[in-house]
């Protein structure tokens, strides 16, 4: 079992949860024997929100075999991947509604667009991304940006308010603000990849790149660019003048795309707030300080 996955559900409370992981062995093994699928390895380290294991069909084409956290994500993925079906993501293959099972075309895991020179990333990374925002099916099962932010606003607060993150409460402040003005008049409601960053495209045969991994999610394309915006700070802060770096980044990416600059860089300030407060819960502080630092610089 990857220990990525196991550090992530360590302290996950549900019981359905810890049964699903006490028999993932045995699911693996009863899905294998029931696609005609041979397992070649367990993708390692792996993510955090399911397991994914390579393996080979009964003609000899390679695929992915992932199993999502049980949950309602892990059914919005499935039918996020089959909207899609293979444009700007992986292509989804088969789904096994008892089991929860994925079967995915394979793509290249170890080459993602973090192997790129950062100009060249970006520009990958938009062109992939324009692909995912399409309109959603009819009756999705999607939440709505609104709804997702509107579950993350309490932990804001309760993160916000204590221990050595008390010290950025301005941020924590405006992030809250943000999120209440933001979504009140959205511009557009397209299906979003949900956590679209450089290591979510990959390398692939039917295509150069392609993204997997999708926490998908309706809303405005600026909740989605986002999250790429955050992208690589650590390389920003290394270099000279990181602020205006990283406003530079937004009215590029903003431009590129045709989205508004302002509301890229209110999304972008309340992502790099939110995450940062996520990981400080999870004892990244390093990690956290450093996106704190980044929406300051916006």
């Amino acid at each position: 079992m990857p220990k990525r996955l196991l550090d992530a559900l360590s302290d996950t409370p549900a019981s359905a949860v810890r049964s699903w992981l006490d028999t993932l062995p045995e699911t693996v093994e009863r899905q294998l024997a029931a696609w005609e699928l041979t397992l070649e390895r367990v993708s390692a380290p792996g993510g955090r929100r399911g397991l994914v294991a390579l393996v080979r069909q009964a003609d000899g084409t390679p695929a992915a075999l992932k199993f999502p956290v049980p949950g309602p994500d892990a059914d919005h993925e499935r039918a996020a991947l089959a909207h899609w079906d293979g444009w700007g993501a992986a292509r989804l293959l088969r789904a096994d509604p008892d089991t929860g099972a994925l079967l995915i075309e394979r793509l290249r895991s170890t080459v993602s667009l973090r192997s790129l020179p950062e100009a060249k990333a970006v520009l990958e990374a938009a062109g992939t991304v324009r692909r995912l925002w399409v309109a959603p099916p009819e009756g999705h099962p999607f939440a709505s940006v609104t709804g997702r932010t509107d579950q993350e606003r309490e932990t804001l607060r309760t993160l916000g308010a204590g221990g050595w993150a008390a010290e950025a409460r301005p941020l924590t402040d405006e992030a809250l603000e943000l999120r209440e003005a933001l979504p009140a008049e959205p511009p557009e409601e397209v299906l979003l990849h949900g956590d679209f960053r450089q290591g979510k495209v990959l390398a692939g045969e039917r295509a150069p790149w392609l993204a997997v991994g999708p926490a998908p999610v309706v809303g405005e394309r600026a909740y989605d660019l986002a999250r790429l915006v955050l992208d690589r700070c650590e390389d920003l802060a290394a270099g000279p003048g990181p602020a205006a770096a990283a406003r530079r980044r937004v009215g590029k990416l903003a431009d590129a795309l045709e989205v508004d600059r302002d509301r890229l860089r209110g999304w972008s300030f309340y992502r790099a707030v939110e995450t940062a407060l996520r990981h400080a819960a999870a004892g990244d502080r390093r990690r956290a300080e450093l996106l704190l630092e980044f929406a300051g610089w916006l």
